[in-house]
């Protein structure tokens, strides 16, 4: 029997998440470390990190360390009509977080390409949500949905630069910016009620589409309630958190676009959404949702210093077959037990119980 034990938290995560995306049918994709530098300085913004690790190939191409899989696979993938469910657990690189240098990571996540359907898109979301549960069950989820912003946006009277502080008032939540914008006459009564109902957070669909209803955007609005309920059906409605100021990499989403956060890590480990504006700027036709998980925030998530380094040491060898100390061992062992066999305990080790075979004492 494996023992989970053993298991890093990154480690015992993965393995889960795995199972979990295999039972709805994702298949596993699997890349090479390499890609052509160029596929990402072209998408630099889609990119959790800004550093790439690059070195020149033996035919003087520019190569890159993968600091992310999902532009990989819509690389890879073709506009054949079908719809393909993918998921990965590969190793990128990328500076890390917690330490701000290069760091190999494991990544975990999936990706539904293709012809996206209502019903994957809620399928997508709820496996975000029980990607966040199996990590911890103190979780949240933080919901947008760039289309529906982008549509309310054009329903009002302003210019570019006007929507761009709109926006960048949504992203800081600054209901005071949005009322120097009303009082300097860069927009109207309508635009500041409507600035002002995409800057509050809404716990429901029902509050939502109370709030929105009769705003215009309809199908935008509709496309949004339909996923939100789903997602309270699926017993998730006290961890979803629907918040407009995720409005960055609008140039890339399309639609949903959600962030997770577990209890005792201050960044996003998950984070994903629908992205048909990066699959057309990569010259594909067909849709695309996904999301990843950054199983190297986990490292030392939940984790806490074990009580004893060891639960038994043998001690007192000398003279005992090798064979039956090593079936002591297993004997002991069984049920995930750490043993260790020393012929004195280093000062500073710590066990349950000391057990001398020469003796046959604990």
């Amino acid at each position: 029997m494996f023992n989970n034990k053993i298991l890093k938290n990154e480690e015992a995560a993965s393995l889960k998440l795995r199972s979990l995306y295999s039972s709805f049918g994702y298949s596993r994709f699997k890349m090479s470390k390499f890609e052509e530098y160029d596929l990402y300085v072209k998408n630099k913004d889609f990119l959790i990190s800004d550093g790439i690790i690059t070195f020149t190939d033996t035919n003087g191409k520019l190569l890159a360390l993968k600091p992310d899989v999902t532009l990989s696979i819509i690389k890879n993938s073709t506009d054949d009509g079908g719809t393909k469910k993918l998921y990965y657990d590969e190793n990128v690189y990328r500076i890390s977080g917690d330490s701000k240098s290069f760091k190999e990571i494991t990544q975990t996540g999936l990706e539904c390409i293709g012809n996206v359907t209502p019903y994957d898109e809620c399928e997508v979301l709820s496996l975000a949500l029980e990607s966040l549960a199996t990590i911890d069950e103190n979780f949240i989820l933080d919901i947008s949905h760039a289309g529906l912003v982008n549509a309310l946006l054009d329903t009002l009277s302003i210019g570019s630069d006007t929507r761009k502080k709109i926006i960048s008032a949504l992203r800081s939540k600054s209901s005071d910016a949005l009322a120097s914008l009303y009082e300097e006459n860069e927009i109207d009564q309508n635009a500041l009620t409507v600035a002002n109902k995409l800057i509050a957070n809404y716990k429901s669909s029902a509050s939502l589409l109370s709030a929105f209803k009769g705003l215009g955007a309809q199908e935008e609005l509709e496309s949004f309630i339909s996923i939100l309920t789903a997602a309270e059906k699926l017993g998730f409605a006290k961890k979803i958190n629907v918040d407009f100021s995720i409005v960055n990499d609008r140039s890339y989403y399309s639609g949903v676009i959600f962030k997770g956060y577990v209890k005792g890590i201050p960044s996003e480990v998950l984070s994903g959404g629908r992205y048909d504006k990066l699959m057309k700027k990569m010259d594909k036709n067909s849709s695309a949702i996904g999301f990843a998980v950054y199983l190297d925030l986990l490292e030392r998530h939940g984790t806490c210093k074990n009580e004893f380094d060891y639960d038994y040491v043998l001690t007192d060898i000398e003279g005992i077959d090798a064979a039956d100390v090593i079936a002591k061992v297993k004997e002991l062992s069984c049920g995930g037990k750490a043993v260790a066999v020393m012929g004195e305990i280093p000062k500073g080790v710590t066990c349950r119980e000391v057990i001398s075979l020469l003796k046959g004492e604990k």
